[in-house]
């Protein structure tokens, strides 16, 4: 009799071990915050992937083009109907090798800016790169309005319409996160930070979106071609896309709502596919215009 108790004792002893040893299950809520955090730091790592390559692109091509006085080669997008190069223009071409290279730094700095443990532990850092990428932002907004409304001597396009609304939201983003940032308002100083971020970058946004079109459209059979309606639409969606997909994470991160986090994760993981899809595309084609190759889509 004492050996069974014994045993039975020894058999709730070892369920009681089992049961504390397994893992302790995931609620709704705690999964739908982790799908959220990770879809976030899944665009955050592409991003920061295709934008330190085009920043390679920018510095390598345009960089060493002004360093080594050889300018005329931007005009190797003659083939895409533009011609960045104009003989004799030196405010011209003053204007857009500053507004290429300033893309650049924005393209490098502006990812540094969202690392958190940059934010952490090198806050100095922080705050000087920060300066300088509102600098940078500032600069790129006003040659990009010279460029656009000054410059061309063709009629203003819708391309330049959507240049210029980019250009305003620049420096209104711009102004209110370094608003935000000596008020001490971190929260909205970061919000505002990332908004300004994603329209800084807007020009990379519509040409990873562009070769995503052309990629995915050839795989589908579909033959795209630039006079298709995606284009003229793009030249805004460039923007705003990201900017409504941004407003919807904030809505998300602030909801309970396991469905609606769900949901902005799914959205945030497909559109971070597509845009590496562009940036796969979008990649060898910047190695051939830096290579010199014929260029063509």
């Amino acid at each position: 009799m004492e050996k069974t108790s014994a045993a039975v004792a020894d058999l709730e002893a070892i369920k009681h071990e089992t049961k504390n040893t397994q893992p302790p299950k995931i609620s709704s809520a705690e999964l739908a915050n982790r799908a959220l955090k990770y879809s976030a730091t899944f665009w955050f790592v592409a991003v920061m992937a295709g934008q330190w390559f085009f920043f390679y692109y920018i510095m390598a091509f345009y960089g060493f083009s002004v360093i080594n006085d050889n300018m005329e080669i931007w005009n190797r997008w003659e083939a895409m109907g533009s011609k960045p190069y104009h003989v004799g223009d030196f405010a011209g071409n003053l204007a857009f090798g500053a507004h290429a290279i300033g893309a650049g730094i924005v393209a490098f700095g502006g990812a540094l800016q969202l690392i958190p443990k940059v934010r952490s532990y090198f806050p100095k850092f922080h705050k000087i790169n920060g300066y300088v990428y509102l600098i940078t932002v500032f600069c790129l907004a006003i040659s990009g309005f010279y460029l656009v409304w000054v410059r061309d001597a063709e009629p203003v396009t819708l391309s330049g319409i959507g240049t210029s609304i980019n250009g305003f939201l620049i420096l209104g983003f711009a102004y209110l996160a370094l608003r935000c940032a000596i008020n001490r308002d971190i929260a909205n100083h970061r919000k505002w930070a990332l908004r300004l971020f994603l329209v800084s970058n807007a020009q990379w946004i519509l040409r990873v979106g562009v070769f995503c079109y052309f990629v995915t459209g050839t795989m589908l059979g579909l033959e795209p071609n630039f006079k298709d309606a995606f284009f003229p639409i793009w030249t805004f969606g460039c923007f705003v896309l990201p900017l409504a997909t941004l407003q919807l994470y904030f809505y998300a991160q602030e909801k309970r709502s396991n469905r609606l986090k769900f949901i902005t994760s799914g959205s945030l993981f497909l559109l971070t596919v597509l845009m590496l899809i562009g940036v796969v595309g979008f990649t060898p084609f910047l190695l051939t215009v830096m290579s010199g190759g014929e260029i063509a889509l």
